[in-house]
């Protein structure tokens, strides 16, 4: 359930079901009928693992610092269903959905969609209207058969590939490598970023199909631990300090580059380094290793690839130091994978309880059960134990992305 959206399905009487249904048919019957919406702005398609929403946003700031107006599709929603789609870092107006959603139901989309292809029609609707120089759009699901694989992006992205929901996507790194390289265009661009040989041997064999020219990082373009990048064509820029924490971080910077140069080719734009250093170095991402009070950090670890990365993240930030890990995951993930990885930095866990989403969510004692931590504990209260843990140690706040939203918006209304 996506927090306001029923709002505005009930507000407008334009119904779509919650069911997940991979595949084209009905979102390209729902452009046909709005008149092609996603092809009226350039775009950049972004699909993986893990890393879309820091990518884009890096991107989204370098395009910005550079002049260009800039619209964003990107799932989860942190707090509902505005933050989804926003204009130049800020959320859609309801008046702006209103619109979107007005001509959605004149042009006869009522009963016709899932949820997320509402959305997706929805965003694009409203990208339409608003006109903005560039839009930038997130994949929901796998790539190849989502509702945002419409479009004729300018270039590509996929900055990381690991096992995920495997229920539609496959189980092994090839078939969800293939999922996500639909994404691939005739004749476009696509950048990569580490990815396992798998995967990247899958990327290969589809750019080549699409006769689509491939960057890889640590091939055609790289960036070392002191800031420095630079791309086999010849360009370099140096001084790079992301402000968003961590090694893998660093390497989704330089993914963001390397597209950055390609769309700034294609859009004639002269790139400035300053402008650059100053994009990664003021980038903000909700929930992205988040620094929301003295000691407390939010970071959406929800598959054992995006928990590895917080390990390492923690590892890196916190050295031997003791953490405190509050954890809630939904029933569909891979939880006993998860907790073995941030097991290897805190032997300090709990695990809180939620009110709303009863029905996805794994309930904190079936959590302690799976747990190896020697100390740990069931809460009810997500602000009472961070405010308790955060007075002696460092305190992590992870999982699932839609408890995190629940939980972030709780914590930043009351601690300091």
């Amino acid at each position: 359930m996506i927090p306001m959206f029923d709002f505005y399905k009930e507000r407008h009487q334009l119904h779509s079901t919650d069911e997940i249904k991979p595949g084209l048919t009905a979102i390209k019957f729902a452009m046909d009928r709005l008149g092609q919406p996603q092809l009226a702005v350039p775009t950049i398609h972004v699909a993986g693992t893990n890393g879309k929403g820091s990518t884009i946003k890096m991107l989204e700031l370098m395009l910005q610092k550079h002049g260009l107006t800039t619209a964003t599709f990107m799932s989860p929603c942190i707090e509902d269903v505005h933050d989804q789609i926003q204009f130049n870092g800020q959320p859609i107006t309801e008046q702006q959905m209103d619109a979107a959603f007005k001509e959605a139901k004149e042009k006869g989309l009522e009963n016709q969609l899932t949820d997320f292809e509402l959305l997706t029609a929805i965003a694009f609707i409203a990208i339409k209207q608003k006109q903005p120089a560039i839009a930038l759009i997130e994949s929901g699901l796998g790539g190849r058969f989502d509702s945002t694989n419409v479009v004729q992006p300018i270039v590509s992205i996929i900055p990381s590939i690991a096992l995920e929901h495997t229920r539609f996507l496959g189980h092994t790194i090839e078939e969800i490598a293939s999922h996500k390289a639909g994404i691939i265009k005739q004749n476009k661009s696509v950048v990569i970023g580490k990815l396992p040989k798998a995967a990247e041997q899958v990327m290969e064999k589809e750019a080549l199909l699409q006769d689509a020219k491939l960057y890889c990082n640590g091939k055609d373009f790289s960036v070392n631990d002191l800031g420095e990048w630079h791309n086999t064509e010849g360009i370099s820029f140096s001084q790079l300090q992301p402000s968003l924490k961590g090694e893998h971080q660093l390497q989704n910077m330089a993914v963001a580059i390397q597209a950055f140069i390609i769309v700034a080719n294609e859009c004639k734009i002269s790139i400035q380094a300053p402008l650059l250093q100053s994009a990664v170095a003021t980038t903000s991402l909700a929930g992205r290793f988040e620094n929301i009070a003295y000691n407390v950090w939010l970071d959406g670890a929800h598959n054992p690839a995006s928990a590895e990365t917080l390990k390492l993240t923690v590892k890196q930030i916190f050295p031997n130091q003791q953490v405190t890990m509050v954890v809630g995951i939904l029933k569909d993930k891979d939880v006993t994978n998860v907790l073995r990885q941030l097991e290897e930095v805190s032997d300090d866990f709990v695990f809180v309880r939620v009110d709303r989403e009863q029905q996805r969510l794994m309930e904190p004692q079936q959590l302690m059960s799976l747990s190896h931590a020697t100390q740990k504990q069931t809460a009810d209260s997500v602000l009472e134990i961070v405010q308790q843990k955060s007075k002696d140690n460092p305190v992590i706040v992870t999982g699932s992305l839609y408890l995190l939203a629940q939980w972030r918006k709780i914590l930043l209304q009351h601690l300091q």
